[in-house]
């Protein structure tokens, strides 16, 4: 590890953690439903949820998995589809597929109880070095660091590291540090470790930091040069790229036309319409029913979407055709007919909602 950055770390650790403590316990976030709580099961829930989305959108959907699975028992013994349709609109889907995996570990291999040690929840399904920190902090008082973004962004300022966070041995490094930040009692962490969290969601933001207002103000190094919004630097950029899809609304009374997504890539193991690469490919698909009910069907054009993934600017186009029998067609791919006040059972992409008025 960096000398430098180690004796830095040393030197604030006298200072940076009491106050930290001392502000989160006063004036930091007390108010979410995860909050106050030592129960492994909320922590990891909450702590799932809650990468890469926003607060606001969390609250809702931890509600409902709590009625729906008010233990981790509960939530192992229920069936992934349905955990999917709870979870859908929530974006990332491979959290709720690894949610329901470590459900069932926790239950098949710890009897039920969530391991206390950071290490050994780190090897469950879906839970990183961050996620088992945090639970460990949280409800076993481990002396362990989280390391997500927003603590990545807080710790860089205050000491002012400008190693490049792109890279794997630099975050590494940064851990180590962060875990010499630590309050010397095991009390302490639940109120430091949650500190970080508001510390970096209320004030140290990506931009426009309210420094004043900053309990770490005195000591802050990238305060001090002026510069804050410096840090962390990360020269590696996400390539977006974009995916255009035309999709195949087939309506039959008030039942429509689904397929399940493979198992692997985008939206796996969710519901949408049949989807087609090019508009020849869904037009011969339309051709196949047109056979298979004995006549012309309209194809009616409907509004198309722009669905922004992280990586990705999904374009997706939409016809649609309604039947007068469920007939079934080798060109369409293999599915089922659900009824239009059932989609709600069903793990419905974004988009496909919006389509429908789900």
């Amino acid at each position: 590890m960096s000398d430098s950055l180690l004796n830095t770390a040393q030197a604030l650790s006298l200072h940076l953690a009491p106050s930290l403590v001392h502000w989160q316990r006063a004036q930091g976030r007390h108010h979410l439903p995860w909050q106050n709580t030592q129960d492994p099961y909320r922590v990891w829930l909450s702590e799932i949820m809650l990468q890469q989305t926003q607060v606001s959108t969390v609250l809702g959907y931890y509600d409902r998995f709590l009625a729906a699975y008010p233990q981790v028992q509960d939530l192992a013994a229920a069936p992934l589809d349905d955990v999917l349709a709870l979870w859908a609109g929530l974006g990332y889907y491979s959290r709720a597929r690894n949610l329901h995996r470590c459900s069932q570990a926790v239950v098949a291999e710890h009897g039920g109880h969530f391991p206390d040690s950071a290490a050994v929840l780190a090897s469950l399904p879906g839970i990183g070095p961050s996620t088992a920190a945090a639970i460990a902090s949280f409800c076993f008082g481990e002396r362990v660091s989280i390391m997500d973004g927003n603590v990545k962004r807080v710790l860089t300022r205050v000491m002012a590291w400008p190693a490049d966070m792109a890279v794997a041995g630099n975050e590494k490094m940064l851990v180590q540090a962060a875990n010499s930040l630590l309050p010397a009692s095991s009390q302490d962490m639940p109120a430091y470790t949650q500190g970080l969290m508001d510390l970096g969601a209320t004030l140290c933001q990506r931009s426009q930091p309210d420094c004043p207002r900053c309990p770490w103000l005195p000591w802050c190094a990238a305060h001090r040069e002026g510069k804050p919004e410096a840090y962390p630097v990360k020269t590696r950029k996400l390539k977006r790229t974009t995916r255009e899809s035309w999709c195949l609304w087939v309506q039959h009374g008030q039942q429509v036309w689904l397929v399940q997504r493979p198992d692997t890539g985008i939206w796996a193991g969710l519901w949408t319409m049949p989807m087609f690469e090019s508009e020849a490919e869904l037009i011969h698909a339309v051709q196949g029913l047109c056979k298979a009910a004995g006549r012309t069907l309209h194809l009616q054009e409907q509004p198309a979407i722009k669905h922004a993934l992280t990586h990705l600017d999904w374009h997706m186009h939409l016809r649609r055709i309604d039947l007068d029998e469920a007939v079934q067609a080798k060109s369409l791919p293999p599915g089922r007919w659900q009824a239009m006040d059932a989609l709600h059972q069903v793990g419905l992409p974004t988009p496909f909602k919006r389509w429908l008025a789900v």
